[in-house]
Formats: structure tokens, sequence, C-alpha cells
């Protein structure tokens, strides 16, 4: 099966009934624009990984698929514009789906088993330590979460994941690893007849929490015996949208014009990063 077989029209803006625009870089950056079934990358060719995914996931029309474990390279772009499998192998970073297998796989047959395969492009994949904790199984399920809220909209939901491409990743096998992911999801509400969009937005963390681990010595360690910086423990946070803007340098106006995480709920707006954000447990802390 090939990545773009079938109709492969990418992420829609319109699907919510509101227009929610695929989030753009900020500055003139270059990007290779991808869409495969009910989702796009936004793919950073300098870094190889994505700098933005987007996908509308329509909760009555989903469809049990086999997993398969098919993960591929885009053949409509440069292979080494790509990370693939030469960093996977043999130690115990995850291919981290980006956008989740399940997500995009509904409608009829063809075109959920279409997009079940189109998830484990290579594009679609970010290293991510191995293992699933608590806080990883939280981030995980913040989807469903979202979904079960918007149920009352036709349960259709939007979901924008990717990658914090940070100027300070440790390199591993010539590509930087993400040390902070960002998801924000969204969905509409109807209000005095009115259709309006409602976001939040949400922060994986797996950078070393320990203050005696020497991130340049573990870049060098990485780069002599191969093998992969240490990350984790997981911790999961509920965040304004505007430092998820501020984190990846894109233009989230829409999102964070419909931020479910009122000034109120945080910090001062001048406080330190941190401070702003609400640490997850569990999806009861979860504001929506």
């Amino acid at each position: 099966m090939d990545a773009t077989s079938l109709s492969s029209d990418g992420y829609d803006a319109d699907f919510l009934g509101v227009a929610v625009p695929f989030p753009s870089p900020a500055a003139r950056t270059p990007i290779r624009e991808l869409p495969y079934t009910h989702f796009s990358v936004n793919l950073d060719p300098v870094r190889g990984l994505a700098s933005a995914t987007g996908v509308n996931i329509d909760g009555d029309q989903l469809v049990d698929v086999g997993r398969g474990n098919d993960w591929h390279l885009d053949s409509r772009i440069p292979e080494q514009e790509q990370t693939g499998e030469a960093v996977y192998a043999r130690n115990d970073l995850d291919r981290g789906h980006l956008v989740r297998r399940r997500d995009p796989v509904w409608g009829d047959g063809a075109t959920a088993s279409q997009a079940n395969y189109d998830t484990f492009a290579f594009t679609n994949a970010a290293p991510q330590a191995a293992g699933f904790n608590q806080s990883k199984e939280l981030w995980l399920g913040l989807e469903d979460h979202v979904l079960e809220y918007a149920r009352t909209n036709r349960n259709r939901i939007s979901v924008f994941t990717a990658p914090v491409l940070g100027d300070d990743d440790p390199v591993y096998r010539g590509v930087g690893i993400p040390q902070l992911f960002w998801k924000i999801a969204a969905w509409a509400t109807t209000v005095d007849g009115a259709v309006e969009l409602r976001a939040a937005g949400f922060v994986l963390d797996q950078r070393p929490q320990l203050d005696d681990v020497d991130l340049e010595e573990a870049r060098a360690r990485a780069n002599a015996d191969g093998a992969p910086p240490p990350l984790g423990p997981f911790r999961t946070f509920q965040v304004p949208i505007v430092d998820i803007a501020d984190l990846t340098r894109l233009d989230l106006r829409v999102l964070s014009d419909a931020d479910a995480l009122a000034p109120a709920d945080t910090a001062a707006p001048d406080a330190g990063l941190h401070e702003r954000w609400v640490e997850l447990l569990n999806t009861v802390a979860v504001r929506l």
C-alpha cells in the first residue's frame, strides 16, 4: 500500500463547523506540507521531524483496524529530510506517534485502512523515551477525554501535536531528540445559538528532572558509546496556548483566543513559564 494511493486531502480546517487554521510558522521557515488521510504533517526538513501535525477525529465513525507495524518513509520527499529507522534501532527509544494511530481511522473500510497505514509514516513519528508510566498514559488519553467532553457537538474534535524543536535538544545519531511535546485539542460548542470554538493546550516534558544530570556530558556519552540521551520521567501539564506559541514560534492566535484555561486559572502573566502551567496527574484536573 502506498501512502498516497487513496485520497489524501489532509487536515480540514472547517471540520468543526468553525474555521480552525492549521498552525503555521510565525516566521519564514522552510516546511514540507504533507497531507494524509484525515490529517496533515508540516515537516521541518532541517530537523527531519514534524513542527506541527493536525488531525480531524470523528468519534461517530471510528473504525477498529488491525494495528500493523508498517513504518515507512514518505516517498514524496527526500529520504534525508526524514528521521527513519536508524535512530530507533537497538535502543530504548520509541517511535512515538504524533497523530495517534486510531484518531484518523474513521469512515468507510478502505479509507480507515489507509488512514491507519498513513500514521506509520516516519514523518508522523518522533523519538520518545520507551516505557509507559502514568504520565505518558495520561498524555495518550487526552484526546479521548476531550472527545467525550465534545460529544454534544457531533462527537468531533481536531487535535494538533508535535515536538518542540528546541535549539538545546541533545543530538543522538545526528538527530536532535525533542525534550518537550505539545498538544492542542479544539472543539466547538453552541452558546446562545452561535457556534464557538474552544481549545485546550498541553505539554509533555520528557527532560531529565534531576539537577545533577549534565546534558553536555549526556551528549558526549551518546556520541561516544551510541547510548540515547537520558529522558524522563514524563510530566504532563495543561498550559496557556500562548505559551505553546512562544515555545514553537507557530501562529496559534485562533486557538489561543479560544483557550479554555482562563487567565485566572494561572499565575500572573509575567510569572516564570512553569509557574503558569498546571501539572496533571489525571484527567479530573483537566480544565475544558
